[in-house]
């Protein structure tokens, strides 16, 4: 089972910034030592471990001096492979590990449970309904760090998307039947929808050979749009192909992360995934200084951006209003 799993280590230097010279390699004793799971290859989610890094070096720690990084990318499989990377984090004795999606962090709590290693949680929605911590102000447990807040976007995520969607068009809203935190998500957005009138439809998938025929379904039930339910690491490992499946069909579609945009999206509305990874980083020296993750409150995004791609709005033939314009944070060209 381990075989299908890619483990990058301290010596890998194609996920470094720079090259970790072989001397360097033997940290010393008194380094800090950091578990590090994710649910992907390296490709799609490389420039957020690197804003984890440079968040670690802004708080004094640089990789091969006084901090080890174990890594764990779980290129392909599913949960059970995330389970058995968490058990080999926890097996190392790690001053604190890290995780990157709703998924691992429930991984790494299990695994955690009888040691207590504190877990840092990158970004992560509704951690307490999903049961993670027992609250943002008390987590109560050896889990901390940063909630996306999906459940509060996804309302506006439908609110700014209304203002480009066809008039009467119904919305297909892609919804991830193994992610824990979306069937949440869909009552949040189900709710706003019926406030705004708008039509929902929604297609459900389990993994990414579901997306080809999740568009098939689309595109035979004459849906106008497309949201796809944010904070899902499955969907966000896929966003070249979901951009390219949208264009194909001539079909907006809003996601829940800016970086859906770059790839050729139309629009976006969400945390800032990278910002996130950074500030984790100054919970995880909270932590290693000797914070306890039951009393260090679980953090709240202050900030949503909304991000707007125009060359595809021109593609697909749709005018974005000026007064939508005007509430971007970012327009791309």
């Amino acid at each position: 089972m381990r075989h299908a799993m890619q483990v990058v280590t301290l010596l890998f230097a194609a996920a470094l910034p720079f090259a970790v010279p072989t001397a360097l390699a033997q940290a010393p004793d008194k380094a800090k030592r950091v578990g590090y799971v994710v649910w992907s290859s390296y490709g799609p989610r490389g420039h957020l471990e690197q804003a984890l890094l440079d968040g670690m070096r802004n708080q004094g720690y640089v990789e091969g001096r006084n901090l080890v990084v174990e890594r764990r990318y779980v290129e392909a499989g599913g949960i059970e492979r995330v389970r058995d990377a968490a058990d080999e984090l926890a097996a190392l004795s790690l001053d604190v590990i890290v995780s990157t999606c709703s998924p691992s962090t429930a991984a790494v709590k299990q695994a955690t449970s009888k040691s207590g290693t504190p877990v840092v949680m990158a970004v992560v929605s509704d951690p307490v309904g999903q049961g993670l911590v027992a609250s943002l102000g008390h987590p109560g447990g050896n889990v901390t760090g940063l909630s996306s807040q999906g459940e509060d976007t996804v309302p506006k995520m439908l609110q700014l998307f209304s203002a480009v969607v066809p008039k009467g068009a119904r919305i297909a809203v892609l919804h991830n039947t193994s992610n824990p935190v979306h069937s949440r998500l869909w009552r949040d957005l189900e709710q706003a929808g019926e406030v705004l009138g708008i039509k929902l439809v929604r297609i459900d998938i389990s993994g990414r050979a579901d997306l080809a025929t999740a568009f098939e379904t689309i595109a035979r039930e004459r849906l106008g749009a497309l949201l796809v339910l944010p904070d899902d690491n499955m969907t966000f490992n896929a966003r070249a192909q979901l951009v390219e499946l949208a264009a194909k069909q001539s079909i907006p579609a809003i996601y829940g992360a800016r970086e859906f945009v770059v790839d050729g999206g139309l629009m976006s509305y969400g945390v800032n995934y990278a910002s996130s990874y950074r500030q984790a980083a100054i919970y995880v020296d909270k932590v290693l200084k000797g914070a306890k993750p039951a009393s260090l409150p679980v953090e709240q995004p202050t900030r949503f951006e909304f991000v707007v791609n125009l060359t595809a709005a021109k593609a697909l033939g749709i005018r974005i209003p000026q007064a939508l314009l005007v509430r971007t944070d970012e327009v791309i060209q």
